[in-house]
């Protein structure tokens, strides 16, 4: 396969530390704002799981004996804000889908470099002030912020949240419209819809929820925080408003973002299993067409949290069939996935073994939702731990597998250097026993009725609750191993060949690390996506 060839100078330019933090700080070089938001993300990350332990050290043992009611529920809080808003969301469009978007559609960054770096610019602004709000006493309604307890009881820091949830916001909203704009005007020529890499399409469906999803939530808490503020009778029922209102503007965003986390992995994993199968994906256009089916069904079905809320039982009929539904283009691309494996060359390198990691996962928690998208059984489950362990095993174990299937695939693109095989299978390894071991347990004790959202519990619960406790340890251990060796790979791996992995995306005819501008001159695309008969088989590393 070839290279299109970069001046020897540009082989290090953007990692090269020598030119300063200002050249850092005011880049607007796509690759780079992808990295400061990788090592930003990360920090958050490791916020929220600081929050997660607190929780399972309390749930350790019945009684709520290592901190307050009123702590229990910072706690939990604060990991569900971090994790979705500062994590979950933002974490593959920003770091890989800032960093390959450009490369993948043969551009030489995005169509608006200067309000990408704002983005980022905004999603550090909008942490700081998280941060300020943990330290100062944190915020104890939920990461949902129901009313009226969040625009009128509670006496922690709910405006403040809000405001840091705002900013977050616009920075998704620049995100996506940045992705749709590049995605639509600048791809190379010969570059068809056609031919377009499915992480270009998952993408492309993310943002257009970004766009169109995020200012309804921003919208519904500015009016939380206003209400607060000024007493205005908008969801408090004391004062003439309602609160079932703010369930409906939330949900009607807030169960698209679970696709705006989901279908970015979604997106990974396709090009992780061809990549390692040696195969076109198969049924490619049913897998493209449906990351737009998820996108527009995922907009249709945000009822399905409020069944518990007295809400008209015909409508409630409806949001349920709608559920299931929207399980149907999930299914398509798991199925697609399935046959894409049969009968290809599967080579079980560790970003493989994550891309399977998330369709077992993935698989699990989306047959999970389909007990809670039936009325009678979600009445039932909704406030008990069946519904802890479903959206962990979506929104974390999918999610998160995927998102570590791309760090590992693309990191030779990204740093220039191969991180060591071994580890990165034993970490995958691990993350995946720890995971099932932390969260299965929960589904059989939302099965017995452990109510979730408790600091203490019937001892009868206990058992299953120490089996969680010590699954997060094991699987603490396994998220912290990535960090250890892939920052060591930085300085003591292997140098990556432009292509180790034999993959045939754009990206990967561009030298390792990529030069400033990406490509020299616009290449012109003449095959297939997915046709490996334009490329040979996988490089050899080079030994330092």
């Amino acid at each position: 396969m070839a290279t299109i060839a970069a001046p020897a100078v540009e082989r290090e330019n953007y990692l090269n530390v020598n030119y300063g933090v200002k050249s850092w700080l005011l880049t607007t070089d796509h690759k780079r704002i992808a990295l400061l938001y990788l090592m930003s993300i990360t920090a958050m990350f490791f916020i929220g799981g600081i929050a997660a332990t607190a929780i399972r050290l309390e749930l350790l043992t019945p009684a709520g004996d290592l901190m307050s009611s009123d702590t229990y529920n910072k706690m939990f809080t604060i990991h569900g804000i971090v994790m979705v808003f500062f994590f979950l969301i933002p974490s593959i469009p920003a770091t890989l889908g800032n960093f390959l978007v450009p490369m993948m559609i043969g551009a030489k960054d995005l169509a608006f470099p200067k309000i990408n770096l704002l983005s980022w610019y905004l999603y550090i602004t909008a942490s700081l002030i998280m941060i300020y709000v943990i330290l100062t006493g944190g915020v104890d309604t939920g990461w949902t912020f129901y009313p009226p307890y969040s625009s009128l009881y509670s006496n922690t820091h709910v405006v403040a949240a809000i405001f840091a949830i705002f900013i977050a916001g616009f920075s998704s909203i620049f995100t996506g419209f940045n992705f749709i704009v590049t995605i639509h005007r600048m791809r190379a020529p010969g570059l068809t819809w056609g031919r377009l890499p499915l992480f270009i399409w998952s993408h492309y469906a993310t943002s257009v929820i970004m766009v169109l999803g995020t200012p309804v939530v921003a919208i519904a808490l500015t009016l939380v925080a206003l209400e607060r503020l000024f007493h205005l009778g908008i969801f408090d029922p004391q004062l003439g408003g309602d609160p079932l209102l703010f369930q409906h503007l939330f949900w009607f965003y807030s169960h698209p973002a679970v696709y705006i986390m989901i279908l970015p992995s979604m997106a990974v994993v396709s090009e992780v299993i061809s990549t390692f199968s040696r195969k076109r994906v198969f049924g490619y256009t049913a897998v493209a067409l449906a990351s737009i089916a998820i996108a527009v069904l995922g907009f249709l079905v945000w009822a399905h949290h409020m069944f518990v809320t007295g809400m008209s039982a015909y409508a409630a009929l409806v949001f349920s069939m709608l559920s299931y539904f929207v399980a149907i283009p999930s299914a398509i691309k798991v199925f697609n996935w399935t046959a894409t494996m049969y009968k290809g060359s599967v080579s079980l390198q560790t970003p493989m073994l994550y891309a399977m990691g998330f369709i077992g996962l993935f698989t699990m928690g989306g047959m999970t939702g389909l007990y809670l998208s039936a009325l009678g059984l979600d009445v039932q489950l909704h406030h008990t731990y069946f519904l802890i362990a479903h959206f962990h095993y979506i929104m974390v174990g999918g999610a998160v597998m995927g998102y570590l299937a791309g760090i590992h695939y693309w990191w030779p693109k990204i740093s220039g250097r191969m991180y060591p095989e071994t580890w990165g299978k034993i970490a995958a390894g691990t993350i995946f026993i720890g995971f099932n071991l932390t969260f299965f347990p929960q589904f059989v004790l939302g099965y017995l009725g452990m109510p979730r959202r408790y600091h203490s519990y019937d001892a009868q619960y206990q058992v299953l609750n120490v089996m969680s406790t010590a699954g997060a340890s094991i699987l603490a251990v396994g998220y912290v191993l990535p960090l250890v060796y892939l920052i060591w790979s930085m300085r003591y791996g292997a140098v990556a060949p432009d292509n180790p992995f034999g993959a045939t995306g754009l990206e990967w005819r561009t030298p390792s690390p990529p030069p400033t501008e990406n490509f020299p001159e616009t290449p012109i695309v003449t095959w297939e996506a997915y046709d490996y008969s334009t490329v040979p088989e996988p490089e050899v590393p080079v030994a330092r």
